[in-house]
């Protein structure tokens, strides 16, 4: 029997319950251009108000990530982790994170993405520094994370392709906030990043995309659920964002403020927090013993700052320590 995109749209927009393969075909066939943007568009829409089950978001999750290349880190000698901020004041949590990990063998090659919002994302605040190509080939990509321990880029044209197209249908149609699809899009793109471990920091408070604890709860749940659903060993932490994180606001200073804090010069009390937590908490996941206590020891050395300082080259960026 043919597929018929028009019947999963009817079928969802009717509170029914999709099979995992007809969610497969539909992304399949988005991504290969035989389900146009306006049918995209109505299941998007159909989904925001008709909502999903956990086995239909884990379907949706995985077909997003199928639709491009999944990474593969087989040939590193230590676990692969990765850590997710749904954003907000002064988070820029990833810039100290992504070298602490990597400064004790965790190795980090973390999928960021632009401003959502009020507020600027990863990307924007690396797009401040000179130089730094935040969408390089996978070939750059993979040996700066061999090389640096860490590589902090977008989504290349080749990850999770069908997410990409999905999120600018969804920007325009009014069906960003809808839980299942944020899950799969931010979820996708970490699956493809062949990870072994994610931590999540779904921020809460007037400063957040979540504005309440209520939804911020109910998103974290959605993703530690489809996460851990789909294979991938995934916690999540509620931070608070009723008050800017850093004592910077803004791209540029939130990557000095960032260098700051990697060479000991400047320490915001709330951001090293923040910080620590989720840097201990994605080590718990990966098995590293006695996390705690090696994470401030790192925080306390010269490594990280050392890493990020490699990192930025490795991407063509220029000095900023």
């Amino acid at each position: 029997m043919a597929f018929l995109p028009q019947e999963v749209i009817i079928r969802k927009r009717n509170g029914e319950e999709l099979a995992a393969d007809e969610i497969r075909q539909f992304i399949g066939g988005f991504a290969s251009g035989t389900v146009s943007h306006a049918q995209a568009a109505a299941f998007a829409m159909a989904t925001y108000f008709r909502d999903m089950t956990m086995p239909e978001r884990v379907a949706l999750t995985l077909a997003m990530r199928d639709s491009g290349t999944v990474l593969d880190w087989s040939d590193l000698d230590g676990p692969v982790a990765d850590k997710h901020s749904t954003g907000g004041v002064g988070d820029n949590v990833s810039l100290m994170l992504a070298p602490i990990l990597a400064a004790m063998g965790i190795y980090v090659p973390m999928i960021s993405g632009r401003g959502l919002g009020h507020t600027g994302g990863t990307l924007d605040k690396f797009d401040a520094i000179p130089g730094y190509q935040t969408s390089p080939d996978n070939d750059l990509f993979r040996k700066v994370v061999r090389e640096a321990g860490c590589a902090i880029i977008g989504q290349t044209a080749d990850l999770a392709p069908a997410d990409k197209t999905l999120y600018a249908i969804r920007d325009v149609t009014g069906t960003v906030e809808s839980i299942p699809l944020i899950t799969a899009s931010i979820l996708s793109k970490k699956l493809a990043a062949g990870l072994d471990a994610l931590v999540l920091d779904v921020k809460t408070g007037s400063g957040a995309f979540m504005p309440t604890l209520e939804k911020s709860r109910e998103l974290a749940q959605s993703l530690v659920d489809v996460a851990n659903g789909a294979g991938l060993p995934t916690s999540a932490l509620i931070t608070d964002m009723n008050e800017p994180l850093a004592s910077a606001a803004g791209n540029g200073l939130e990557v000095r403020n960032a260098v700051e804090f990697l060479t000991g010069n400047g320490v915001d009390n709330r951001l090293f927090d923040v910080t620590y937590s989720l840097c201990t908490e994605l080590a718990d996941l990966v098995g590293v013993l006695d996390a705690p206590t090696k994470i401030a020891d790192k925080i306390g050395s010269g490594e990280p700052a050392e890493r990020f300082g490699r990192m930025v080259a490795g991407l063509g960026g220029l000095e900023t320590l």
